[in-house]
């Protein structure tokens, strides 16, 4: 029996990941054997989750999954002693329109999977009115309980005290406080935290950060408020269908953003992925089948991208006769040209006519229902596909024949179709899964 919770907060940039990769690497040093989940559709944190227990780390997402492809990802950690989800945004934040089993939003995964909710508060500028916050997040949604309060940031002991109190009053116990703590930091940009493995001093800050927590939290207590769980084995997994037999991945700094269940699906299903570093000028193994690339941060490498002819007369000759696809980042690189903040514009592969710029910065964020007009790898037209799209580029040329016909959260249609051209396709969403 693993003892599982989820980490939540009442909003974003509160520290649960931090929390969350201290708690986990603090076990850890005990001894124990911890599996991380993240809920909802950030293709970064699990990076770090694995950098901290040593284990694999996947997504799980109520509104672009089942029930039962929720079951079989979290099944990973039947041989856990601790199982944590890390939230994203506020533990009630999600889309208006229901998804396949939810909003997306993190209370539905505790809920769905019976853990309690650690919630993570920074009272900063307040005192007593964040026992008001937990107090109403706790009461909120029935089928939701809240194990307990773990403070951040804390300005001060008669601080921590009178939040303390106002807790204690409300019967919403306090696991630990933390004060102020800059050496536990995460880098950050603007799609998020710095990736795990550009981070070469990773491995000393979680342990910073365990190290520090432990000091002010009581752990014991902590897994004295987790449920005790044991996951029933779902009789189906993902509807994932690789999008080929032997699959080129590009995969460097600018080519990261993939979900790890994706890839995961794609090797049980018999796939064999080879990876390959446009950014170190290699182009895609000629035996391959089929070529992917994935978002990432081509727009901080655009110069280098474009100077690497190996990689880009690689890339146009595989898709010659070998289809190749690209999602958001990747899907700029397949395009004509790419802008980056600076105004300096850098020729990109030309498979497909996407031009696209960062000077002209405009924030694309939500899910993403994708009606196919035309197959893509491993999926066949008229195939509904659910992602994500998260990315600050503005479109100044799309004329390909578009792929899809995409809706947001909401229903409405959006402009960002993708595209098609010969072998080339791509869409500026993450794909999650596919609907049954």
């Amino acid at each position: 029996m693993a003892a599982g919770f989820v980490i939540s907060a009442p909003a974003s940039g509160v520290g649960k990941t931090t929390l969350t990769l201290a708690l986990a690497r603090a076990w850890r040093n005990r001894g124990l054997n911890v599996q991380c989940f993240k809920s909802g559709p950030d293709y970064i944190d699990p990076a770090f989750h694995a950098a901290a227990t040593g284990r694999a780390s996947v997504n799980v997402d109520s509104w672009a999954m089942d029930r039962v492809a929720i079951s079989h990802l979290v099944c990973r950690g039947a041989d856990a002693d601790v199982v944590l989800a890390e939230g994203s945004m506020g533990l009630f934040d999600g889309v208006a329109a229901r998804g396949v089993s939810g909003t997306g939003a993190t209370a539905d995964i505790a809920e769905m999977l019976g853990w309690p909710v650690l919630l993570v508060i920074d009272p900063s500028g307040q005192a007593q009115t964040a026992a008001a916050i937990a107090a109403g997040l706790r009461d909120y949604r029935p089928g939701v309980r809240l194990a307990g309060v773990v403070l951040n940031r804390v300005a001060s002991p008669r601080h921590e005290d009178l939040v303390r109190r106002a807790l204690n009053d409300s019967g919403i116990a306090v696991f630990g406080a933390l004060p102020r703590h800059a050496e536990i930091s995460l880098p950050k940009r603007h799609l998020g935290l710095v990736q795990a493995e550009e981070q070469g001093e990773i491995g000393k800050l979680i342990d910073e950060a365990a190290r520090f927590v432990a000091e002010h939290v009581d752990l014991d207590a902590v897994l004295r408020s987790a449920a005790s769980w044991s996951p029933q084995p779902a009789a189906k997994g993902l509807n994932v269908t690789p999008p080929g037999q032997r699959i080129a991945l590009a995969r460097d700094a600018a080519f990261s953003f993939v979900y790890p269940h994706m890839l995961e699906a794609w090797r049980a299903a018999g796939a064999e992925i080879s990876t390959f570093s446009p950014l170190s000028d290699e182009a895609p193994d000629a035996s391959a089948d089929v070529c992917w690339l994935p978002g990432g941060y081509p727009e901080l490498h655009a110069g280098k991208i474009a100077a690497n002819a190996r990689f880009r007369s690689g890339l146009r000759a595989f898709a010659e006769t070998r289809p190749v696809h690209g999602e958001c980042g990747g899907y700029m690189v397949l395009g004509t040209a790419l802008t980056d903040a600076d105004g300096v514009r850098h020729e990109m592969t030309g498979l497909l006519g996407l031009e696209t710029s960062f000077a002209k910065r405009r924030m694309h964020l939500g899910y993403r229902l994708a009606a196919l007009a035309a197959p893509m790898p491993g999926h066949r037209s008229g195939a509904r596909l659910r992602g994500h799209e998260f990315h600050y580029s503005t479109i100044l040329a799309q004329p390909d024949t578009p792929l899809a016909v995409v809706h947001d959260a909401t229903g409405a249609v959006i402009a960002e179709t993708g595209s098609q051209r010969g072998h080339a396709t791509g869409t500026f969403f993450h794909l999650i899964a596919e609907d049954r």
